[in-house]
């Protein structure tokens, strides 16, 4: 019903609930045609109570629950003011009945609604975008208790798996459901496990306050299969069945929501589809709207309507991944449209984030606490700068050079007429210089070796850590990729491109990345920029820059995770020890380069094509869009060739460019809408005006869907190739050179603070830990240096500072050229090394195993000088057997030949029988000597 302009403004506002309440399965009848029996739900206007006539009592099977307080629109922003009005008439008696008081009551406009479940504990109104279905408060009136108050009886949680910062997270969110927040934001660190922490507080939810349904909302398909494997692993720890064997999981590919299903996955497009009613072709799944065509608009949020398939009431609550880029603008209305709890999960929130969740951050959890605590590891930075890449270059007029079709790759030779000169910002766009990408990668190849200086193999080859390079587009990707191959000299397989436009599955490469020794090199656009899981990744290679903060961190997360030895070495084979740190290898500045907050939602008219093209494809149409697209297309049109507007036609359900154009811009056009309305009063004459009001609606959109229904995912892909066809300029003429390639400045601070901290934790803790008591005690004790000892110390390191590992520690001082030899291969030898530096036992840092090796030379040459009997070689065997076990070991006493190695060739009796008595003398003195 739409309400008419003779109508008082209550008459409108009761015109609009009435709508709505039948949009939600409501019969509403009036209170002289009562007829309780006619559906589950009947809304009864102006029903008689002891307080006077209630403006809608709502009743469910035949059993009165609530009511309606309507008001115009113009008291809207009072409706808080009339909720003792509205409790007054819900605790007043209906005429004829007996009954208790009634729960459910709404305050409402027709615009705005507010709802009291007074059934809760410290009943709360809040917002909600319409009434609920009869059939949900026959629901909750099943229950002995509401779902808030449910909230408050959650058991205390099982700690068993969790790491610290996920224990915080989760207890924290659970006091604010008790609060009864309608949202909150957990901030943790990329890596610190968000997934995970949602799996557990889902389950917690499911179990203990058995919530009907959840929304785990993500913005790409990516991350909504990993969600969904996130499930399927799952494993609580108070029952020993799999998540997926207790709840129904559905990962939404359809408008379809199963009604048994508890947990959906689903990106955010595709929510929005379904609210309105439409099929959701999923390559508009497989971009981060945020980062694509969703983002250009400037205006108001995507319009929600109201659909009784999928009810407000259909969650009850709604898990925003990557909550930083999704929920703003666009989106926000989409969020609003259900009546559930948010929870808000990021890496990386800004200040809309915060205002977003009403402040109501439950947990923060920083990468630099992340790193503290051993959860992620950090990150040094690795600098390479080249001429071209700082300042461009120039080509003169005259010269031959190839020009490239971007698409096709197809080159052809040409002479400049004029001088030109390009700028950093040209470069893989308009003019592409091979041998900039040649000589950034041929840098990056010489420098390995100085990053990683442990990973050469037996035969002297130097192996290549896992690294991803980030590109700035799918051309340069592909520049890059046969650089690196040719400058490795390595095959196919060594370089890989990861990008959803790649022919081969990008799953299977990004899996093979993952966890096969090939490809050691990955380049990629933006799919693995967020949310994606590289645990052996040890190198960042950045050729493109980013502006945004959020997007920049993003990236960056994916070095961050922290992967155990052994899972280490399955891909990287000459890896020593445990992944202890990343390097961002940073070849355009991406480091120092100015950053904003995000990326701006206010677009400029130079909106790229692409993204017109997402927004037009996913449903959006308003007035600049139309006409921008128009105006693209009009100047498109221009340059394409007869089969290319062919093609256009054939994938454009047989219409032609130029009457694709014309319907867009008729889709606005005044006349052609004034057309239309003389047209529907013409053939609606004597009808009502409501009536032919909403078939000159009906008749409008028509035409502008028609106008948008022809951009197909499949049309729109077409486009953009098609505009990208045209040339770049190959620079074979200006070589580049490298003009920096070192350690960044900051990374030297870094190692230093490093050792710093390092000297101060063990100077803290001399007096308290026995191994370290050893080593400032007098020379003498340190031949009470035991295996265990060391172990402890280890252990209690591992604990308390977790970033203080000895192998980063080692590496600190190869940074700062204290040290040329790398890391021992065992933990505690390095461990010892570095304590020996630290309290000054060695001027230089050495390994034990060394210092024992050298000590051992000394000790045999002083026994040969003297008045010892040279020792047998058989002897000599067995000292050295001695020698390798004290530098492993650190200690050894006669319990220890009752082992490996020694029991295989004689144990005690055979020591007794070459050194008979001098033998515990022997022990004492090279127990002694060794550790000097």
């Amino acid at each position: 019903m739409t309400p008419s302009s003779n109508q008082n403004p209550e008459q409108i506002a009761r015109d609009l609930i009435d709508k709505q309440l039948e949009q939600a399965g409501w019969l509403v009848q009036s209170k002289n045609e009562v007829n309780l029996s006619a559906g589950k739900g009947v809304a009864i206007r102006e029903y008689q109570t002891s307080s006077g006539p209630a403006d809608y009592v709502l009743f469910v099977d035949r059993k009165p629950v609530g009511v309606i307080e309507a008001k115009r629109e113009e008291e809207g922003e009072r409706l808080t003011v009339v909720e003792d009005q509205s409790r007054e008439y819900a605790t007043s008696k209906l005429k004829y009945l007996k009954h208790d008081d009634l729960p459910y009551v709404y305050e409402s406009t027709g615009t705005i609604t507010r709802f009291t479940n007074y059934n809760d504990p410290k009943p709360r109104s809040r917002p909600v975008f319409h009434f609920h279905k009869p059939e949900t408060l026959a629901e909750w009136n099943g229950h002995a208790e509401t779902l808030r108050a449910r909230l408050l009886d959650t058991p205390v949680l099982d700690e068993a798996g969790l790491r610290p910062a996920q224990i915080t997270a989760i207890r924290n969110l659970e006091k604010s459901f008790k609060d009864n927040r309608p949202k909150s934001l957990i901030q943790m660190a990329t890596g610190a496990g968000k997934t995970f922490t949602a799996c557990t507080f889902v389950y917690r939810l499911l179990k203990f306050s058995k919530a009907k349904r959840i929304l785990f909302l993500v913005d790409t398909k990516n991350l909504g299969e990993q969600a969904e494997q996130e499930f399927l692993k799952y494993q609580p720890t108070d029952d020993n069945r799999k998540f997926t064997e207790l709840y129904n999981v559905q990962r939404l590919t359809s408008s379809y929501i199963a009604s048994d299903s508890q947990v959906c996955i689903s990106t955010i497009q595709r929510l929005y589809s379904i609210l309105q009613g439409k099929e959701l072709e999923e390559s508009a799944e497989e971009e981060n709207p945020n980062e694509s065509g969703w983002t250009w608009q400037k205006k108001d949020p995507l319009p929600v309507a109201y659909t009784q398939k999928n009810p407000i009431e259909q969650f009850d609550f709604i898990i925003i991944d990557e909550c930083h880029r999704s929920i703003y603008n666009l989106w926000k209305q989409v969020l609003d449209y259900y009546d559930a709890f948010l929870v808000g999960l990021t890496a990386t929130p800004d200040k809309r984030t915060f205002a977003f969740f009403n402040q109501n951050v439950v947990s923060e959890y920083t990468y630099e606490e992340s790193v503290a605590d051993g959860v992620n590891v950090p990150y040094d930075v690795f600098t390479i700068e080249t001429e071209i890449t700082k300042a461009g270059s120039i080509i003169k007029a005259k010269e031959f050079v190839d020009k490239r079709e971007k698409l096709t790759r197809k080159k052809r030779w040409e002479q400049l007429d004029d001088d030109l000169v390009y700028t950093p910002n040209k470069l893989d766009k308009d003019v592409v210089n091979p041998s900039q990408i040649r000589t950034i990668v041929r840098a990056f190849k010489e420098a390995l070796p100085t990053i990683f200086p442990d990973r050469f193999d037996e035969d002297g080859e130097f192996e290549v850590p896992k690294t991803l390079i980030f590109a700035k587009t799918d051309s340069h990707a592909d520049d890059i990729i046969n650089i690196v191959r040719e400058e490795f000299g390595e095959g196919n397989d060594f370089c890989k491109k990861i990008t959803y436009k790649i022919e081969e599955d990008p799953k299977s490469v990004l899996n093979r990345f993952r966890n096969s020794w090939a490809p050691r090199i990955a380049v990629t656009v933006d799919m693995i920029a967020t949310g994606t899981d590289v645990k052996p990744l040890e190198v960042l290679l950045f050729m493109r820059d980013v502006k945004s903060s959020n997007y920049f961190e993003q990236m960056k997360g994916r070095g961050t995770r922290t992967i155990n030895f052994d899972d280490l070495q399955k891909v990287t084979r000459t890896a020593k020890h445990t992944k202890t740190h990343f390097v961002i290898v940073d070849a355009i500045g991406a480091i120092k380069s100015k950053k904003t907050d995000s990326r701006p939602l206010e677009r400029k008219p130079t909106v790229p094509l692409k993204d017109l093209l997402g927004a037009i494809k996913m449903g959006a149409q308003d007035e600049d869009l139309f006409l921008s697209l128009a105006n693209r297309l009009l100047r498109l049109e221009k340059e394409l060739s007869p089969s290319e507007k062919e093609k256009f036609s054939e994938l454009a359900e047989g219409k032609s460019l130029q009457t694709v154009i014309k319907n867009l811009l008729n889709a606005y056009n005044p006349d052609e809408i004034e057309r239309i309305e003389s047209e529907v009063a013409q053939n609606k004459i004597g009808e009502a005006p409501d009536e032919i009001s909403k078939a000159i609606t009906l008749e409008v959109d028509q035409l502008r869907t028609t106008a948008a229904q022809v951009f197909t995912g499949e049309l729109t892909e077409y486009v953009e190739k098609v505009r990208k066809a045209h040339d770049q300029v190959i620079d074979g003429v200006n070589l580049d050179k490298v003009t920096k390639a070192e350690w960044d400045t900051f990374t030297t601070e870094k190692a230093e603070q490093v050792i710093q901290d390092f000297t101060e934790y063990i100077h803290a803790h001399k007096d308290e830990i026995i191994a370290l008591e050893i080593f400032y005690d007098q020379p003498y004790r340190r031949r009470e240096l035991t295996l265990k000892m060391v172990k402890d110390l280890l252990d209690r390191i591992k604990l308390d500072r977790p970033l203080l590992a000895p192998n980063y520690i080692w590496e600190a001082y190869q940074q700062l050229e204290q040290v040329k030899e790398n890391s021992p291969k065992k933990e505690l030898i390095t461990l010892v090394s570095l304590i020996r530096k630290v309290v000054g036992i060695d001027a230089q840092l050495t390994s034990y195993d060394a210092t024992v090796n050298e000590n051992f030379r000394k000790w045999i040459f002083q026994q040969n000088a003297g008045q010892h009997n040279k020792f047998t070689e058989e002897q000599l065997a067995w000292l050295r057997m001695i020698k390798d076990h004290i530098a492993s070991s650190f200690h050894i006493g006669m319990d220890d030949l009752d082992y490996t190695p020694f029991d295989r060739e004689g144990g005690r009796g055979k020591m007794w029988e070459m050194f008979g008595t001098e033998t515990a003398n022997l022990f004492e003195e090279l127990n002694k000597e060794l550790s000097a």
